[in-house]
């Protein structure tokens, strides 16, 4: 059984912001949310934890490893070089999507994401030191078959873009329905889900799902570990032993 620690960051009064006292330039409204991202994940990957962008003004992390004062420190060093401050919500549950779920509860009922009033809410609980396990968080690294040679070398980069979405798409959207896990694109042709304790059947149930659906195939690298760095690490191995194998699916030991 896995016990994910999930945090949903948000950017406080975000909306009302960005256009306060007029709208600001789109350049540097993306130029702020693509630094933030890159700190935040750099913040949080000093501790081991992996960050998720979402929407930008919406994040999410596997966060297992960190407890509250851990947050708190990663608030303040966002405060100190933002002209905005963010709220952080932290569950935990057996599967990803129960520990979002209560996250995204806890921030809701402390506030509207447009609430001005709302500044630097830090709600929720960890996975207590006692109770933490080798096995917390299982990571799946997935890939499209064969990426560059089918598309990237083939096709218009836009057309490109598109097929590795659709795949992106289908996959999230199964991974969540049937298997309560979050997907996230990472860039390239890469995908990081955050899942249950799911075996190899779950996995080839996913990649078969989405080679129906969309038409693009995909291979998956499974890593578990106490943190997600240890899991993501063992899950990019996994993956690498598909690539020599042939293997769709590998699950590191």
């Amino acid at each position: 059984m896995t016990n994910t620690q999930v945090t949903h960051i948000q950017i406080d009064n975000y909306g009302p912001w960005t256009v306060t006292p007029e709208p600001r330039r789109e350049v540097d409204l993306q130029t702020l949310q693509s630094r933030l991202y890159a700190d935040l994940s750099q913040l949080f990957g000093n501790r081991d934890a992996y960050v998720f962008f979402t929407r930008f003004d919406n994040m999410i992390a596997v966060s297992n490893g960190l407890d509250l004062s851990d947050h708190a420190l990663i608030q303040e060093s966002v405060a100190n070089r933002y002209p905005v401050t963010m709220s952080l919500s932290v569950a935990t549950g057996t599967t990803p999507a129960e520990a979002l779920g209560t996250a995204t509860e806890q921030l809701q009922e402390a506030g509207s994401a447009q609430d001005e009033h709302r500044r630097e809410v830090l709600e929720g609980r960890v996975v207590d030191e006692e109770f933490r396990t080798e096995d917390d968080v299982q990571l799946a690294h997935f890939d499209v078959n064969d990426a560059t040679e089918k598309y990237t070398d083939q096709l218009n980069e836009f057309d490109t873009f598109i097929r590795i979405e659709q795949g992106y798409a289908e996959l999230m959207r199964h991974m969540r329905r049937a298997h309560d896990s979050l997907a996230f694109f990472v860039g390239g042709d890469n995908v990081i889900a955050a899942c249950p304790d799911l075996d190899a059947a779950g996995y080839r149930d996913a990649i078969d799902h989405v080679q129906e659906a969309v038409g693009v195939e995909l291979k998956v690298g499974v890593g578990r570990g106490e943190v997600a760095a240890d899991a993501g690490m063992a899950a990019k191995h996994a993956l690498e032993e598909c690539r020599a194998t042939g293997d769709d699916v590998t699950i590191a030991e």
